[in-house]
């Protein structure tokens, strides 16, 4: 599952203490992740991508109060473009993680003749433009960075009183500096389900909808943001309903996926559908359809790093699902 699987330990309790972080920053292995207006650094050819990490020599007068810690990095096989002369991640005797840590910066906090040096060290694109020739590594630090990085741009100022409010805790909190109240990174839960349902000729298929700014052809799972007080499996029913007006039961949670974009989780579930008639009159889907598995080969199922493409294909394959 693309951008799962970190690679870094988040190091919650050793971040706070401001010697031991000091120590990270200024440690010669230790790589930063520039962030620019959601997109990233990366050297592209016709083979590969792969994410550009700095070094803090590379980053002129950077602070680290301008940075945000993402973690140490346990599987020391790297993988990524260095644009540096440091060397590559020592394993400790103890456990299996290296002395390389890494942190996120917003690249409007560097200095303007910094930002346009870095414009010769790769290029800038959008995450899921290049995804596909990413490793999983790569990708999930950027996602991580790229998460961290949105929040604070769009959590400048205190929910409680208005007042502007400052990062704390490595990145990880802001504290209002006035009335002092402290808010953390959202993360908005999204469930996304693959509906099924044996219809009276025996043939099991499966309900995927498609919305007009789509590609033509292009088919997804139903998808849709849990509202307060309510479970993840109420979640799936009234989605389902409000979607299409199909009565689904007995939904199964299967996995999720860390969704960036902008700050979301998804939450893959099935479902067994109890009726079968679509209505889409009052939502916003162009279309809805019941899938055979023999019509999913001639049907584009979205990107390929998103939990949608993942839970038709393990459909399809008959991995998920009670037909």
């Amino acid at each position: 599952m693309i951008y799962s699987n970190m690679p870094l330990d988040r190091c919650t309790n050793q971040r706070k203490n401001k010697r031991w972080l000091t120590a990270q920053f200024n440690h010669p292995n230790t790589l930063f992740c520039i962030v620019n207006n959601d997109m990233g650094l990366f050297s592209c050819d016709e083979n590969s991508t792969k994410a550009v990490y700095l070094t803090q020599q590379q980053l002129s007068n950077l602070s680290l109060s301008s940075c945000i810690y993402l973690g140490k990095k346990i599987d020391t096989n790297a993988g990524s473009s260095v644009n540096s002369s440091a060397g590559s991640s020592r394993a400790s005797n103890i456990v299996k993680e290296s002395d390389q840590s890494f942190f996120a910066v917003n690249l409007q906090s560097l200095h303007f003749s910094t930002q346009d040096s870095l414009a010769v060290l790769g290029q800038w694109q959008s995450l899921r433009q290049v995804t596909a020739n990413l490793s999983a590594t790569d990708a999930a630090i950027q996602a991580l960075a790229k998460a961290l990085i949105h929040w604070h741009n769009t959590h400048q100022y205190c929910g409680k009183c208005g007042n502007i409010s400052r990062s704390t805790e490595a990145g990880h909190a802001r504290r209002c500096s006035e009335c002092r109240n402290m808010s953390f990174p959202r993360t908005d839960p999204a469930v996304i389900m693959l509906v099924e349902h044996q219809f009276s000729d025996g043939v099991a298929r499966c309900l995927l909808g498609r919305q007009a700014s789509w590609k033509a052809g292009m088919y997804s799972t139903l998808a849709g943001f849990v509202d307060p007080g309510e479970t993840l499996e109420e979640a799936v029913i009234r989605e389902v309903g409000e979607e299409t007006k199909v009565v689904v039961s007995n939904p199964q949670y299967i996995t999720s996926q860390p969704w960036p974009f902008p700050a979301s989780i998804m939450l893959g579930f099935t479902a067994v559908a109890t009726s079968t008639a679509i209505d889409i009159s009052e939502d916003d889907l162009e279309d809805c359809q019941w899938f055979s598995r023999e019509q999913l080969d001639n049907v584009q199922t979205g990107s390929r790093d998103s939990i949608s493409s993942y839970l038709i294909h393990a459909w399809k394959n008959k991995k998920i699902g009670q037909y």
